[in-house]
């Protein structure tokens, strides 16, 4: 296909920049070509951070980007960089953090203005092309921008320094200290009880999103404490995500978050991360209350993974767009007519149910689309299985979304946690499989001399990996020790940590960098603040490196993980449920933590009962003579059965050889 214009992203393998690759925008990548120009020509640089399904960022791509005028303004008078956010999150935390500083709010994309050396000195998101409602439009603040450059550069570059100051001085350790770990986990359940949506569940107003670790953490202070109101919220909130618009009742799988306070209208891109944390939540409230509805969600989001979202060489690709045909959820919305032509007499039945009228509950945004469209969620319960097939494979034969086909190593890591754990749990053996295939994948390509990359597309590599890329994967291959109980994903794992700690540890205060001692250097060396929709690096390691305490007995490791959490003191003692996943780790801390050993022949009667459990404060090991783990020392069956070994806190009961014991013994 020719086109009319083509820059330098269209040498780039991210999805997201190669979708600018034929903008009239003179687009750089991030690096040092556009450095050294920005230097040369004493021009400000123009960042534009995005990522490949962002809705508004192909709003603004197709208002301005794709404009001749408007590149006329960025070719002129700026060097313009593109970034795609998920490829390098530190460039996107530096200069979100600027952003929020400059304007007390973000998202993407993110514009941010810098001087040539780096630092921001301007910021917003989302601009329209023209001045609108009395706010200035794109043009607008580039032609004010390149005028206030040409007559009052002092100031810019003042104000860029002030907002570099900040940053760096965001990015300097809190002080460490001992973590009141009572306090911090009352506190924390005191802030979620108060961010609780009681009617439809949830954590805010709107719009919603899902906040998987909250949930994760309330399943376990309940377990822990008996606190009904823990579970109530958890349960809430994972019943109405899955009865609502933010899931995908024909396809599987989870849309990033909602725009209304019901979970009935989702913004509609949907991400790998997402799907992996959601998993784990719903797997846990069905080993702790062996409701099946969360066991089908699970199966369903799972299924909808490896079909639509699963490479051929076993890698998870990165999120589903919002859009299709350029139209914000076109793909998934229905009208009455559309549905009555696929079911026929069966419609009427099927629209009662999952709330399709002719009034519809979904109003887009753009102007030229026909309204009066709905949604499909569930209003009413019912077997409808065969029409819901029906009404799949007619909904297949529309235009799917775009595919954001790169494979990332942290949010690869986090679906391998998700389908080894339900592979052992719900004993599906396709999703352990699914999860060794993508282990392969990562642990081949994404791994060089003993360090990992962070992306991939079409099988290239490239780019230092951060530090939640580490500890993601080594939380993923403890999991999936534990679903294979092959020993090399357990040397795999104490090899990451090891590693981390190598590039990312920070000797002064303790805890990780968010970025290696090899990654190129920034105008600060940022941390990470609080939990966004996934967990911090710090948080999983901290836990990671409990776990192979456990397994280990290493002092070493147990002063690491210590270390980790005291990091965090100020930041606990201020939010705590800002860090619902280190309050997780908190919560293994407190225990009581149980350690299981299962030998013997025919183990699966006694592993099924741990599997089925919910047990998050625990490790478990098989002794068959494969694994040199020191936990497995001295653990043999009994009069030749297998045996199970609970100790708790390292204190060890009697072995016990019958499944209905075990269970007694798990309670």
């Amino acid at each position: 296909m020719d086109h009319k214009y083509t820059n330098r992203l269209a040498k780039e393998k991210s999805p997201y920049l190669l979708q600018h690759a034929h903008n009239p925008v003179d687009w750089y990548p991030w690096g040092q070509e556009a450095f050294d120009k920005a230097k040369k020509e004493e021009k400000p640089i123009f960042l534009s951070i995005g990522y490949s399904t962002c809705h508004w960022c192909h709003v603004m791509e197709h208002e301005s980007f794709e404009d001749e005028e408007v590149a006329k303004i960025l070719n002129e008078k700026f060097v313009s960089i593109k970034v795609d956010r998920e490829e390098r999150p530190d460039v996107d935390q530096i200069y979100m953090a600027a952003v929020q500083a400059m304007t007390s709010h973000g998202g993407w994309p993110l514009s941010a203005w810098l001087t040539p050396d780096l630092k921001p000195f301007m910021g917003g998101t989302y601009f329209p092309k023209e001045d609108r409602f009395g706010r200035p439009g794109f043009k607008t603040i580039l032609t004010r921008i390149d005028e206030l450059w040409k007559t009052k550069r002092a100031e810019l570059v003042e104000s860029g320094d002030q907002v570099t100051a900040h940053l760096q001085k965001m990015s300097e350790a809190e002080e460490p200290g001992e973590v009141k770990v009572d306090a911090v986990l009352e506190k924390g359940h005191f802030q979620m009880e108060k961010s609780f949506e009681p009617r439809f569940g949830g954590f805010s107003q709107q719009p919603k999103f899902p906040h998987s670790t909250t949930i994760q953490y309330l399943l376990r202070h309940h377990a822990r404490t008996g606190n009904k109101d823990s579970l109530q919220m958890a349960e809430k909130s994972l019943t109405e995500m899955a009865r609502g618009g933010i899931y995908d009742q024909l396809g599987g799988g989870f849309a990033r978050y909602s725009t209304d306070t019901m979970w009935i209208v989702p913004h509609f891109e949907k991400m790998l991360y997402d799907n992996a944390l959601l998993t784990v939540a719903y797997l846990e409230a069905w080993q702790l209350t062996k409701k099946e509805s969360y066991a089908r969600i699970v199966r369903e989001t799972l299924d909808y993974i490896l079909r639509d979202m699963t490479s051929k060489e076993g890698g998870f690709y990165s999120a589903e767009d919002a859009d299709s045909e350029g139209i914000e959820g076109k793909f998934y919305v229905w009208n009455p007519a559309q549905v009555a032509e696929v079911l026929g007499k069966d419609a009427d039945r099927f629209m009662k149910a999952f709330d399709v009228t002719p009034r519809g509950n979904w109003e887009p945004h753009e102007e030229s689309i026909p309204k009066k469209q709905s949604v499909l969620r569930v209003v009413e319960d019912g077997d409808f299985a065969d029409l819901k097939k029906k009404m799949f494979e007619a909904r297949s034969k529309r235009i799917r979304p775009h595919l954001d086909d790169k494979v990332l190593t942290s949010w690869n890591a986090l679906m391998i946690s998700a389908m080894a754990q339900a592979g052992a749990a719900l004993g599906e053996p396709k999703y352990r499989d699914a999860a060794v295939r993508a282990a392969t994948f990562l642990l081949g390509t994404h791994k060089k001399d003993g360090k990992l990359l962070r992306t991939s597309r079409l099988g290239e590599a490239k780019l230092d990996a951060y530090l939640e890329d580490y500890a993601y994967l080594s939380q993923a291959m403890l999991d999936l020790y534990e679903a294979t109980f092959d020993p090399a994903y357990f040397e795999e794992a104490r090899g990451l940590v090891a590693k981390a700690v190598e590039l990312f540890w920070d000797d002064a205060a303790g805890g990780f960098y968010t970025t290696s001692k090899s990654h190129e250097s920034l105008i600060a060396r940022m941390r990470e603040e609080y939990e966004g929709p996934h967990p911090t690096g710090n948080s999983v390691m901290a836990l990671t490196l409990l776990k192979l305490h456990d397994y280990t007995g290493d002092a070493a490791i147990r002063d690491r993980a210590d270390k980790t959490i005291r990091a965090y003191k100020t930041h606990l003692e201020r939010y705590p449920a800002g860090h619902a996943y280190m309050m997780c780790a908190l919560e293994y801390l407190k225990g009581p933590s149980r350690e299981i050993v299962v030998t013997g022949p025919d183990p699966e009667p006694l592993l099924k009962v741990v599997r089925g459990r919910f047990l998050p404060n625990k490790v478990v090991a098989l002794a068959d003579g494969r694994a040199k783990i020191p936990l497995l020392e001295g653990r043999d069956p009994v009069n030749g059965k297998a045996a199970a070994y609970v100790c708790e806190n390292m204190a060890c009961k009697k072995p016990v050889t019958d499944p209905a014991e075990l269970e007694a013994l798990l309670k």
